[in-house]
């Protein structure tokens, strides 16, 4: 079995109860997530053989999130134990015109302190297929810019495919750091995801205006954008983005478009009622990776990476807890609205 590798920070997931803000909550619901740590959780529950590697304390908190990982069937063997403390991020739904929200308590943790040298990439990557990592480890620490960069380096040495998701993150560092971090890596990169300001933010590119109520309408856009990037960096010849139109926290349509090799796809679109906008993209990107890993036409891939994602704005929490099945009944409109029995 193909083997992929993610590397990025788990963190505590602390909730304020129902709908209520951090600022009037006395009550959390703690989880687990971090958006390499969901990729990899995706992909085990699809089949397939996911390696997390990271950094956590040796306590209680550092254990509860690597056994979070465990039981969704997640390989941790290669996580990194030590350190101060587990990072924790608050999350506070929206709600119609209120944004959601996201609080990051994450300086000083066990992964951000971490040294590059303490990743082992040639025992790490050993039969490895795929290196996934998002732009929001790179943001961490200009350690883990060093480790990502090593990783990759390592990765092109040993025809390993790279998996990037932009994922530019503006309360952890800005467009200049993230576009000069990221001149480095994107030469690496075989596939990238990038979604809405990502373009502008991580590459400079300009493909999307900020209007998230017109981001399908801005397609011919983005397929501009998408093919910038496959001209500035030639190895990178597979691009994928979400685009969607958001007209309140619960209600929006989502869709997708892939460039590959020149070739543009597109999937249908769905009208969404969104229970929780949290990590549908690292469940695109898995998505992506399964279709990867398994040979999936472009069109099937496509369509299938965007019906996980809008699965995941449907539960809860950061992991997207969903079976190939019922990614399947999503892409063929099977799923209907009568109780599973």
């Amino acid at each position: 079995m193909k083997k992929i590798v993610t590397f990025g920070e788990i963190m505590l997931r602390l909730k304020p109860h129902e709908n209520e803000r951090i600022i009037q909550t006395d009550r959390f619901s703690g989880l687990y997530g971090g958006a390499e740590a969901n990729v990899a959780v995706s992909l085990s529950l699809l089949g397939d053989h996911a390696q997390f590697v990271s950094k956590v304390p040796l306590h209680a908190v550092g254990q509860a999130a690597l056994v979070s990982l465990r039981r969704y069937g997640v390989d941790v063997t290669k996580v990194l134990q030590g350190g101060p403390r587990l990072g924790i991020y608050f999350f506070e739904k929206g709600a119609s015109v209120r944004n959601t929200s996201v609080v990051y308590d994450r300086a000083g943790s066990s992964f951000a302190v971490s040294q590059a040298k303490e990743y082992d990439w040639s025992q790490v990557l050993k039969d490895t297929s795929y290196f996934y990592f998002s732009g929001i480890t790179p943001a961490v620490s200009p350690e883990m810019r060093r480790a990502v960069l090593e990783a990759c380096r390592y990765c092109s040495k040993h025809n390993i495919k790279v998996v990037c998701d932009l994922n530019y993150r503006g309360k952890m560092w800005s467009p200049k750091e993230a576009q000069t971090a990221m001149a480095k890596l994107m030469p690496y990169v075989d596939i990238c995801l990038a979604h809405d300001e990502d373009f502008e933010a991580v590459l400079g590119i300009k493909a999307f205006d900020n209007d998230m109520t017109r981001g399908i309408e801005q397609k011919d856009t983005f397929i501009k954008g998408m093919k910038e990037i496959t001209a500035k960096y030639p190895k990178c010849q597979t691009v994928a983005s979400i685009l969607r139109n958001i007209h309140s926290v619960e209600d929006s349509e989502w869709t997708a478009i892939m460039i590959d090799h020149g070739q543009v796809f597109e999937a249908p679109v769905y009208q969404m009622h969104v229970w929780e906008g949290v990590a549908a993209g690292d469940a695109f990107g898995a998505g992506l990776v399964h279709g990867l890993l398994h040979k999936f036409s472009k069109n099937e891939m496509l369509d299938y990476a965007l019906a996980a994602s809008v699965l995941k704005l449907t539960i809860g929490g950061d992991f997207n807890l969903v079976t190939d099945a019922e990614i399947r009944a999503v892409m063929g409109k099977q799923s209907s609205k009568r109780v599973l029995r």
